[in-house]
């Protein structure tokens, strides 16, 4: 009986820990509504790249890398272009057939780690993995603060991509006119 009663506690002590947590951080989610942090990108762990985002809630995102060709990546919430020197022209690509739909989505995210439980092989970070359409995403945040603190998801050339975040300041003012993709797209 006294092997019932102890693992009954552990079993419920998980699931309130796990719960507790999920809850914590959607509660902090919704509080936010626009980020501004520094990135460091690694990419199928070969390719490091860095600079600075500004992301408003919903699915508009504005990205500096700082690199020589000046590579800017911008969502209006729609539609994601890059544009950079070295390709001499730009990307668009329609924002729900990327990842990144669902990372510039709180309400997705929200709706997601609901259902999702905490991946413990991560002990600094709470990481939540989900599958939509296919894609498989994770997501971290730090277990301090509750900030949103990076992603791994796959490009649309299956590309492995590592994103973490530093620096991180929350609703912060910002201007909508820098998530206008036409001076980008000229």
């Amino acid at each position: 009986m006294k092997k019932y009663l102890i693992f009954f506690l552990i079993f419920f002590f998980n699931i309130n820990v796990h719960s507790s947590s999920n809850q914590e951080i959607i509660n902090h989610l919704e509080s936010i509504n626009s980020l501004q942090f520094k990135f460091t990108q690694k990419i199928d762990n070969n390719n490091i790249e860095k600079g600075e985002c500004i992301i408003l809630y919903p699915k508009k995102i504005f990205c500096e890398y700082y690199d020589i060709y000046n590579k800017i990546l911008v969502s209006n919430g729609k539609s994601l272009v890059i544009n950079s020197d070295k390709i001499k022209n730009y990307y668009r690509y329609p924002l729900d057939k990327t990842p990144l739909n669902f990372i510039l989505d709180k309400n997705f995210l929200i709706s997601k780690m609901n259902k999702a439980e905490d991946d413990t092989n991560y002990p600094f970070y709470y990481v939540f993995n989900f599958e939509y359409e296919n894609t498989l995403i994770k997501v971290f945040f730090d277990k301090e603060s509750l900030d949103l603190i990076g992603w791994e998801t796959k490009d649309v050339y299956q590309n492995l991509i590592q994103t973490f975040l530093s620096d991180i300041n929350i609703n912060i003012d910002v201007e909508e006119k820098i998530f206008s993709i036409q001076k980008y797209t000229n």
